[in-house]
């Protein structure tokens, strides 16, 4: 598996609106605008920093995965999404490996990217992501 970077960092928020402030007004960071991906129930913000990108993720739903999460851990940090040459690739070699994955076979994200989650129990905790862009 080629990882090429740490795509982004996505962090949980009731509320893009207010939780861009800290990041565009606070820090600077320039605010790409957003984009609601309806199959996981979240509308989700790029702020670019560098090579990477910060992600607020704001539930659409009271039962999305976002939500779920600000519920049981409050706002922060949901995950860190990894940029791979190949997802395909990636998610045969993990599978080999015996890592417990969310996703089998990849789904679209935001951006138009091919993503896939790898289960927090295979990961000490951490709920990866692999994200394709071509």
């Amino acid at each position: 598996m080629e990882i090429l970077k740490i795509d982004h960092l996505g962090i949980a928020v009731k509320s893009i609106e207010n939780g861009k402030t800290f990041w565009s007004e606070v820090l600077g960071m320039e605010f790409a605008g957003t984009e609601t991906v309806e199959a996981q129930k979240v509308t989700t913000a790029f702020l670019p920093v560098g090579e990477s990108e910060v992600e607020l993720l704001e539930s659409t739903s009271d039962d999305g995965p976002v939500a779920k999460y600000i519920e049981k851990k409050g706002e922060g940090i949901q995950h860190v999404a990894f940029r791979v040459a190949n997802i395909e690739e990636a998610l045969d070699e993990l599978k080999a490996k015996g890592i417990q994955l969310i996703d089998q076979t990849p789904r679209k994200g935001a951006g138009g990217a091919k993503i896939a989650f790898l289960h927090p129990k295979a990961t000490a905790g951490v709920l990866v992501e692999l994200c394709q862009r071509d």
